[in-house]
């Protein structure tokens, strides 16, 4: 077996490169500091790369590149990594999003003590010779309001630390429910705008996205309650700064204290040494604790992906772990060889896929098998590498609608996959399901039902159900020296004399000439040759 090839392209706790030193199946190099070009060449040299806030992958970085497969962020945000162009190339990009959950929370609470306290200018004061406790009264948090946007990992943290501080919580979060926010001991708000007017400190803990960019920003500035102390430790950006810098310098704002800024490094602010303020140079995760559990859960998780496909807290594509993959197997190569033959029995432009899963599979990561239909309809299309991280992003960004449905019922078979696709005036479909353990088969070709190996050399012909077909084709093929090793036939109706359609296995493709001959045949309609891996083959992805 080969050995992986790792990046660790910042600096990581010990512990982290401990477990590449103990990994046998592993090489690894630090290369920190890389920019430009030398990160893009870093980045074609490595199957792995762990990196945190200081690399900025980026598309530019990642282009061309034809190796990395796995992106781990030792942290939460993946703000420096172009996700779209990593998902494009099948690199599946992942973070260690409970490595610095306390860390990040107890750093939120200690900057809303610091404003709450004055403990920042009351310590400068000292420096400076003065004794001065009049300049420098406090609040104190118990009965004050916080309000929390974001209820995750590190907003749930938050809040259980404020009720301990006897604060009333508002909480916002797109996901939580009223049932929730009443077990964590919150009160749930409908908006952010509706949280502004009732809260005397206000926390984020949010990833900056299009929706949190700016949310307090001028507008904001009056609907915010007179005094209001504003803290952030989760992304720069969330806040807009110029308009902190007016609601302090109006005093609406009576606090702000920033972990995070909207360029980092960030060395000169206009918000710095003015009174209220308290800022570090994003310290949230910046504990011997934190740092050691995001060095060795992303150490992990390229480990467990680059030996056994396993995927978890990916930020781009479905989780995977081993008993999923090893359960899905089966199916995944079945809807990937359906993917492959419906591009070629179809034969044009495709502008609407669905697929419907039955059986037992339905109940399945059926969002994986989806991911495998579209990398094998995709293959022979494109130039780029299609595999389950990409596939359906490649698919939807060419405009092709995608539909899934899930039927309980087993049908025929205990579990089957069917595959409908659409384009250029006609529709071709075929489904699929495995024998045994292992063992991919054709069950449907459109309207004909059969039972036909998926593998290998194919030739599909179409042709109308009378005496004698069957052994003219088997003579052209003869004279030709084509071997043939398994036959399918289907009837499209019950009774003889209709359409009909058979599926040939052959040891080798057929030829041009053979073809024509076949083509020649008055009964026969259509003759197509398939391609299809050989039995047992995976791709890559999936071995």
């Amino acid at each position: 077996m080969s050995k992986f090839r790792i990046g660790v392209l910042d600096s990581i706790a010990p512990e982290g490169i401990a477990l590449l030193d103990a990994e046998p199946a592993c090489e690894y190099e630090v290369r920190t500091g890389l920019k430009g070009e030398d990160l893009r060449q870093a980045l074609n040299e490595f199957d792995g790369v762990i990196i945190r806030s200081g690399v900025k992958i980026t598309a530019d970085a990642l282009e061309g590149n034809k190796r990395l497969r796995a992106i781990v962020r030792a942290g939460v945000g993946t703000d420096n990594i172009d996700k779209q162009a990593a998902t494009r190339l099948g690199i599946v990009v992942m973070n260690t999003p409970s490595g610095n959950t306390l860390s990040t929370a107890e750093h939120a609470f200690a900057l809303m003590l610091a404003l709450s306290r004055n403990i920042a200018p009351a310590y400068q004061s000292l420096i400076e010779g003065r004794w001065d406790r009049k300049s420098y009264m406090g609040t104190q948090l118990a009965d004050k309001t916080l309000g929390i946007v974001g209820m995750g990992r590190i907003g749930r943290e938050v809040a259980s630390r404020a009720l301990a501080f006897r604060m009333k919580v508002l909480a916002y979060d797109p996901f939580l429910t009223d049932e929730q926010a009443t077990k964590l001991g919150v009160q749930r708000v409908e908006s952010v705008d509706a949280m502004l007017p009732q809260v005397d400190y206000l926390t984020v803990h949010t990833p900056l996205t299009d929706e949190t960019r700016n949310l307090i920003d001028f507008p904001q500035l009056e609907k915010l309650k007179p005094g209001v102390r504003l803290i952030n430790c989760a992304r720069g950006g969330i806040y807009n700064e110029a308009a902190l810098v007016q609601g302090l310098q109006s005093g609406r704002i009576a606090g702000v204290a920033l972990d995070v800024f909207e360029s980092e490094p960030c060395t000169d602010s206009p918000l710095f040494g003015m009174p209220g303020v308290v800022c570090t140079p994003h310290l949230g995760a910046s504990t011997e604790e934190a740092q050691t559990q995001v060095a060795v859960e992303g150490i992990q998780l390229l480990l467990g992906y680059l030996k056994n496909g396993e995927i978890r807290h990916a930020v781009n594509v479905a989780a995977i772990d081993p008993k999923t993959l090893a359960a899905l197997r089966s199916y995944l190569d079945v809807a990937y060889r359906l993917g492959l033959f419906l591009s070629q029995w179809h034969g044009g432009s495709i502008d609407r896929v669905q697929l419907t899963y039955r059986g037992e599979v339905a109940e399945r990561q059926t969002d994986l098998l989806t991911s495998a239909f579209c990398a094998g309809l995709l293959e022979r299309a494109l130039e780029e590498d299609v595999n389950i991280i990409n596939a359906q992003m490649l698919l939807r960004e060419r405009g092709i609608e995608l539909q899934e449905q899930r039927q309980q019922d087993h049908g025929a078979f205990r579990s089957s996959v069917v595959a409908l696709v659409h384009g250029d005036a006609r529709q071709a479909q075929a489904a699929g399901t495995v024998f045994g353990h292992t063992m991919p088969r054709l069950v449907m070709i459109d309207d004909y039902r059969l039972e036909s190996y998926l593998d290998g050399h194919l030739l599909v012909f179409t042709h109308q159900d009378v005496p004698g077909i069957i052994g003219k084709v088997g003579t052209i093929f003869g004279e030709h020296g084509i071997n043939i090793a398994q036959m399918a036939v289907g009837r499209a109706e019950e009774a003889p004399g209709g359409h009909a359609i058979g599926v040939l296995n052959l040891d080798t493709p057929p030829s041009d000439e053979a073809l024509r001959e076949l083509l020649n045949v008055p009964a026969i309609q259509r003759v197509q040759p398939i391609e299809l891996p050989p039995a047992g083959s995976l791709p890559s992805w999936l071995q």
